[in-house]
C-alpha cells in the first residue's frame, strides 16, 4: 500500500492540493463543508503529515532526545513518564537513549541526535565525559539540560537534587530513633550525585558522635541491594540502620532480611532514596527519600523547552529536595537489634 500523500487526499476529497494543505493547517477561507470533507478523506487514509518536510519549511523541530543510565530502573522509568507527558502536552516527543554510563557510547548516540537534528537533549553526563562530548553540543548549538550530575566544564541549564541534604534528612532521621551503628548502602562509582550523597551522611555520622561511618558500595538494583545487604550483615553485624543509594537497593536490602528471618524496622531499619512506585506498594511500606520522580521529569522536560524557547535565556539550575515518607521499615532501635 502505498503511503497517502496531500495528493491523494485531494483525489478522496475531490477538491485541490492548495485546498488539502490549507485545511490540515488551519488556514485559508476554506467553508464548513468542505473542511470536513477534507478531515474526513485525510482519516479515511490514514494520512498523517511529513513531520521532517514541515519542520524544513518552518525552521522548528518538534523532537528531542533524552539520554539516561539503566532505562530499566523503575527511577528512570517514571522520569521517562514525566518527560514524555510533558512534552506530549507541548507538542514534542523524545527519543530515549540509554549510555550505559559508558562515555564512548554517549558520544555515538549524541553523534546521532545531532545528525538527526533534534531540536534539544536532556542528559545524565557519563562518568568522565571527555571536553570534546562537550564541545560538540556547543558546536552545533543543541540546546541541552544535564541532568543529575553536570559535565565539567560545560555551562548549561540543569536539574538534579540536594543529595547531600537528602542524606542528612535520612541520616537524621535513623539518629533520632537511636540508631548509632548506621551504615551506607550502595552506589558504585565516584560520581559527583554518590558523593554529595555520602558526604551527608558522614556528617550527621560525625554531628550526632555516631559509629565510624560505614560505606558498602553495590550496583543500583535490587538483586545486588540485597546481596551487598548480606555481606554487609555478615561483616558488620553491629550495624542496626542503613542509608541506601536508591529504593531498589533498599527494596534488595529488604529481602535479604525478609530471607534471613528478619523484619525491616524491627530488627533494622532501612531508608531507601528516590520514592518510586513500587517503595509504597512493597509488603512492607519502604521509609524513602522521595525525589518524586515522576514530577521530577516533568521540570527536566519543562526546563528543556524553555531554553529551546528562549535560547538567550539565563543558565538555570533547579535541585528538587528530598521528603522523608515513612514507612514500615524504620523503627526505634530496640535493644535486641542493638546487641
Amino acid at each position: 500500500m502505498k503511503k497517502p500523500t496531500l495528493r491523494s487526499v485531494a483525489a478522496e476529497a475531490e477538491v485541490s492540493v492548495a485546498t488539502v494543505s490549507q485545511v490540515l493547517r488551519g488556514v485559508g477561507r476554506i467553508s464548513e463543508d468542505t473542511r470536513e470533507r477534507v478531515l474526513n478523506a485525510a482519516k479515511r487514509l490514514n494520512y498523517v503529515p511529513d513531520g521532517r518536510a514541515a519542520s524544513m519549511r518552518s525552521g522548528e523541530v518538534r523532537e528531542v532526545g533524552l539520554l539516561v543510565h539503566n532505562v530499566a530502573n523503575p527511577f528512570n522509568a517514571e522520569v521517562v513518564s514525566g518527560v514524555t507527558d510533558f512534552l506530549d502536552s507541548q507538542g514534542y516527543l523524545a527519543s530515549v537513549l540509554d549510555s550505559r554510563d559508558d562515555a564512548t557510547r554517549q558520544r555515538r548516540q549524541i553523534e546521532l541526535l545531532v545528525r538527526s537534528a533534534r531540536a534539544g537533549l536532556m542528559w545524565v553526563p557519563a562518568r568522565d565525559t571527555p571536553a570534546d562530548t562537550v564541545a560538540l553540543l556547543h558546536t552545533h548549538g543543541v540546546p541541552n539540560v544535564t541532568f543529575l550530575r553536570h559535565a565539567a566544564g560545560h555551562a548549561a541549564d540543569h536539574v538534579g537534587i540536594h543529595n547531600r541534604a537528602a542524606t542528612r534528612l535520612a541520616t537524621t532521621h535513623l539518629a533520632d530513633l537511636g540508631h548509632r551503628c548506621i551504615a551506607y548502602l550502595g552506589g558504585n562509582l565516584d560520581v559527583e550525585s554518590r558523593l554529595d550523597r555520602i558526604t551527608g551522611y558522614r556528617e550527621i555520622m560525625a554531628e550526632r558522635n555516631l559509629a565510624q561511618p560505614i560505606i558498602w558500595p553495590c550496583d543500583d538494583s535490587r538483586k545486588a541491594g540485597m546481596q551487598a545487604f548480606q555481606q554487609l550483615h555478615v561483616a558488620h553485624p553491629e550495624v542496626t540502620a542503613v542509608v541506601c543509594n536508591g529504593d531498589m537497593i533498599a527494596l534488595g536490602a529488604t529481602l535479604a532480611l525478609a530471607r534471613a528471618g528478619l523484619r525491616p524496622g524491627l530488627d533494622v531499619s532501612v531508608v531507601g532514596f528516590d520514592g518510586i512506585e513500587e517503595a509504597a506498594l512493597a509488603a512492607e511500606p519502604l521509609t524513602t527519600i522521595s525525589i518524586r520522580p515522576y514530577q521530577l521529569g516533568q521540570t527536566l522536560a519543562e526546563t528543556l523547552i524553555r531554553r529551546i524557547r528562549t535560547p538567550a535565556a539565563p543558565h538555570a539550575e533547579l535541585l528538587v529536595h528530598g521528603e522523608l515518607i515513612t514507612g514500615a521499615t524504620t523503627n526505634t532501635l530496640h535493644q535486641s537489634a542493638a546487641g
